[in-house]
């Protein structure tokens, strides 16, 4: 069975698809073929929250499978809205990544000069950085991890924040400065993860697709995510989650921050993998009995 596999355009979307479609072949035999296809979040020069936030790397890529242009599809986790999406199918949730965050620029974040320009497109950051230095500029950029790089090499910013995997992904470890532990920066819920979808309707796909699967993954993500679902934020608000299986029990971090970084609320849960999206469900229910949602709507200028 030859297949088209969709996926965005950029370096990291090619290159994160082309493992995903060389470790399918070499687990089913099925050739694949990669077709680029531009979202409405890779043309866009808004904000993500003004351009509808969740769902803009997405949408387009769901589109042509319905369309049955493609066989499946290969999205960053971490872009995939919470709700399911009718006739689609999260076929396959590969091995994870590192989900860190790279700080990159010419020192550690510690030793930044007070008032540092840093810049990322992500409110999650952003108010995570503002809680670790108030002394710092954290100012919102936009475009793919290369066009962020250069903004560093040209001077506009101090430094920049990118996902630690997108950078190994693309052969840019040399610019990393700092990986930030999540104990300091809670990753976005699924990042270092990729989503496999397809038809729901496509029985055989599925199956293929599923040899790809990671249960350690899925359990994490799944976790994670139910937490996102049950706050109702998107990848607009600033909201981390970490979960990682250890002695076969599957460990939850959540954090929701203000964006002026004077507060946040940080929370834990554990339980068995099995229970992972009440596991995130229950999370979510004490970060809201705190107050949770108030700092979610507290967004400054």
């Amino acid at each position: 069975m030859n297949l088209k596999l969709g996926t965005r355009r950029s370096l990291m979307a090619m290159t994160q698809s082309r493992l995903v479609a060389d470790e399918l072949t070499a687990r089913t035999g099925h050739e694949v073929e990669l077709v680029g296809v531009t979202t409405e979040g890779d043309v866009s020069k808004a904000n993500l929250a003004q351009i509808g936030g969740t769902g803009v790397f997405v949408n387009g890529l769901r589109e042509k499978l319905l369309a049955g242009v493609v066989d499946f599809a290969v999205h960053s986790l971490k872009d995939l809205p919470t709700l399911p999406a009718e006739g689609i199918a999260l076929a396959a949730v590969p091995p994870r990544d590192d989900p860190r965050d790279a700080l990159c620029g010419a020192a550690k974040l510690a030793d930044l000069r007070r008032g540092a320009r840093i810049g990322t497109g992500s409110p999650r950051r952003m108010a995570q950085l503002r809680a670790l230095r108030h002394d710092l500029d954290v100012v919102p950029i936009r475009g793919n991890a290369d066009t962020r790089l250069r903004k560093v090499t040209d001077g506009e910013v101090d430094a920049v924040v990118l996902a630690y995997a997108g950078l190994t992904r693309i052969g840019r470890l040399e610019a990393v400065s700092e990986v930030l532990d999540p104990a300091q920066m809670l990753p976005a819920p699924g990042q270092g993860a990729l989503a496999v979808e397809c038809r729901a309707d496509r029985v055989d796909l599925i199956a293929a697709l599923a040899t790809l699967d990671d249960d350690e993954t899925r359990a994490a993500v799944t976790a994670e995510r139910a937490l996102l679902a049950a706050l109702e934020a998107g990848c607009s608000a600033p909201v981390g989650a970490y979960a990682a299986l250890e002695d076969r029990t599957l460990h939850l971090i959540g954090v929701v921050a203000g964006y002026d970084g004077e507060r946040q609320i940080r929370m834990s849960e554990s339980g068995h993998p099995e229970e992972a999206e009440r596991l995130g469900r229950d999370l979510a229910a004490r970060m809201l009995a705190e107050g949770a949602d108030q700092l979610m709507g507290e967004r400054t200028s």
